[in-house]
């Protein structure tokens, strides 16, 4: 790390390495991953499946995405930057979501109110979930990333961060986002009114992560090709000689 980045304030060094972290990460990569946890939290209200045991949102039609992009920024410049990202896809969401709250607010349609309604229960519910999925995602990525010592960079070392960080994050973002957004906020004023049991959470929670597993499974080689193009041109180089793969 640049012993540069020790100087000036802590507001001031925190915000120049955001602001290059911004810069370093493809923008394509970037748009793409806010584009992503938008979708998920307007998809997430969309009930695909309702079964005594089992109930899915459409949500996970488009999650392994996100998880896939966090695990190839993880890998490439660490899980503290992964970690920001996430929050910067959340700001974005967050903000998406309050312009939907003011429109619903101006113009009462039915049509409108079908998509932004009780927009806040789903809204808080993916963002603590998101929250705390990110965080076991990146930092169990990381993780398993500093067991293979011999050989960081091969295609098993990849393989096992990427599987098993999703796998336990997914299970994580899952049961938080449908438990909370399911069962405690619907009994809340405002909230969207769709109810599931505990037993269609668990069943939720484990069956996304499976198929968001096969989704990573197969979409890993074009992740593991990206981390290794993005090494080969040195992506990022300078960010990461300054700040260094923090987390």
């Amino acid at each position: 790390m640049n012993p540069n980045y020790k100087n000036g304030s802590w507001m001031s060094r925190e915000s120049a390495m955001l602001f290059a972290m911004i810069r370093s990460i493809p923008k394509a990569v970037t748009i793409l991953f806010i584009l992503t946890v938008i979708t998920m939290n307007f998809l997430a209200r969309i009930t695909l499946v309702s079964l005594p045991w089992l109930a899915l949102n459409a949500g996970i039609l488009i999650s392994w995405l996100s998880f896939l992009l966090m695990d190839i920024v993880a890998k490439h410049y660490g899980a503290l930057t992964a970690n920001l990202l996430s929050l910067i896809a959340i700001a974005a969401n967050l903000l998406c979501s309050l312009i939907c709250v003011v429109i619903s607010r101006i113009w009462h349609y039915p049509a409108l109110d079908t998509v932004v309604g009780g927009q806040w229960s789903i809204l808080l519910a993916s963002t603590i979930a998101y929250i705390v999925s990110a965080l076991t995602n990146n930092y169990t990525n990381v993780a398993i990333g500093n067991h293979f010592r011999k050989n960081p960079d091969g295609v098993a070392a990849y393989a096992a961060r990427s599987f098993i960080s999703t796998f336990l994050s997914q299970i994580v973002d899952n049961f938080l986002f449908v438990f909370l957004a399911f069962c405690v906020f619907p009994y809340l004023p405002g909230a969207l009114q769709v109810h599931w049991s505990i037993l269609q959470c668990i069943g939720a929670s484990v069956t996304c992560a499976v198929l968001e597993l096969i989704s990573e499974v197969i979409f890993s080689p074009i992740g593991y090709a990206v981390v290794k193009k993005w090494k080969a041109k040195g992506v990022g180089q300078d960010y990461l000689e300054r700040y260094g793969a923090r987390g």
